[in-house]
């Protein structure tokens, strides 16, 4: 579907589902409009049922729906609510996706597939022509979509909250979890004109890490090993690599007597970053904050959290987590609702996106 050309704008519709109705709320208002009527429900049988109570037709339909616990239904109540916008012949249908689901599986594990690019192609054929989303966990899932995609970014409003609520924050230091989010930590750290600690090494019972893809295959039978036929050398002459082997936690970088703020793209299971915590205040940080786009949170966390020597655990809303803040006084909330808000503004008037992305480089 073609966008509305310059000076000509069809009339805005926001449509929500059930995954996140406080942070809907807070773009509606923020965008003087009001909330278009809509239930979404499911039948006794399990089955998503939508019914937009307004017309759609020659509109530009904005629906909110981020990824939560109920991932599955979250991810069928939008691209139903999509495919009946299409249906009813609205002009474009955009997708506001704070929390994109299934982001995590962007990469190649064992025998598995690449869910993200399928998530990516359901999304698109269902009828949503232009997405809004934040903080990917790979910026390259971007290139998934068929369809045009912002991906916004929540770092300004994290280090903001750095300067106004951490008053020795210059005394800090910007953690990396891990060598592969070296490139988070160190724009964090160059905004914030501070150092930069890296985590190395694993705990036995952290997730498999980004970087290895866990496929094993059995080893060869002798007679297949030692066979040549068919070929012009013996399989035992093909060098395989060794198993990597890793070393225990450790801290590359001086954190003694500094504030640790350790930075990631999300948090969900939280062990591994309570196993983090208490290595850095062994090492002599006095305080440690751990920041995020998007707090999951999920099984167990807010207790752990709550018994840990995690000082606090800042997060935007992106994901809705007012129950763990009430089960963990440690967790903060950050609020993003006004980049969203203007990015919705923005493509509705046919304004450049450019200044959302003002001073964002490659790596942040």
């Amino acid at each position: 579907m073609a966008s509305s050309g310059p000076g000509i704008k069809c009339p805005m519709m926001l449509l929500a589902g059930n995954s996140h109705p406080e942070l809907v709320q807070l773009i509606a208002k923020r965008l003087g409009i009001k909330l278009s009527e809509i239930t979404v429900f499911h039948k006794t049988n399990r089955e998503t049922n939508v019914e937009i109570e307004e017309s759609v037709r020659g509109k530009d339909v904005y629906i909110v729906q981020t990824g939560t616990k109920d991932v599955n239904n979250d991810l069928m109540e939008l691209m139903i609510m999509a495919y009946a916008c299409k249906t009813s012949c609205s002009r474009n249908i955009i997708g506001v996706v704070p929390y994109m689901p299934y982001s995590k599986q962007c990469k190649m594990r064992k025998r598995g597939s690449i869910v993200c690019k399928l998530m990516a192609t359901l999304l698109g054929k269902s009828g949503l022509t232009h997405i809004i989303t934040m903080d990917l966990h790979q910026k390259e899932i971007q290139a998934f979509f068929d369809i045009s995609i912002e991906n916004l970014r929540a770092s300004p409003f994290l280090i903001d909250y750095i300067e106004q609520s951490i008053p020795d924050y210059r005394n800090a230091i910007i953690v990396a979890r891990n060598p592969n989010s070296v490139k988070r930590a160190t724009s964090y750290a160059e905004r914030l004109r501070l150092g930069i600690a890296v985590i190395h090494g694993e705990d036995k019972i952290m997730e498999l890490d980004d970087g290895e893809d866990g496929r094993n295959s059995p080893p060869l039978p002798e007679a297949a090993a030692g066979s040549n036929v068919g070929m012009g050398f013996g399989l035992e002459s093909l060098p395989v690599l060794q198993c990597k082997e890793k070393p225990p936690l450790s801290v590359v970088g001086d954190v003694s007597g500094r504030i640790a703020i350790i930075v990631d793209d999300m948090i969900d299971d939280v062990v591994s970053f309570v196993k983090i915590a208490e290595v850095l205040k062994e090492r002599g940080a006095y305080k440690v904050f751990v920041m995020a786009t998007h707090g999951l949170l999920s099984s167990d966390a807010p207790r752990l959290i709550e018994e840990s020597c995690i000082d606090e655990v800042v997060v935007t809303n992106t994901v809705p987590h007012e129950i763990q803040k009430m089960q963990c006084h440690k967790i903060k909330t950050v609020d993003i609702s006004v980049m969203l808000s203007e990015a919705i503004r923005r493509i509705h008037n046919n304004e450049s996106m450019s200044y959302l992305f003002r001073n964002i480089a490659l790596e942040d």
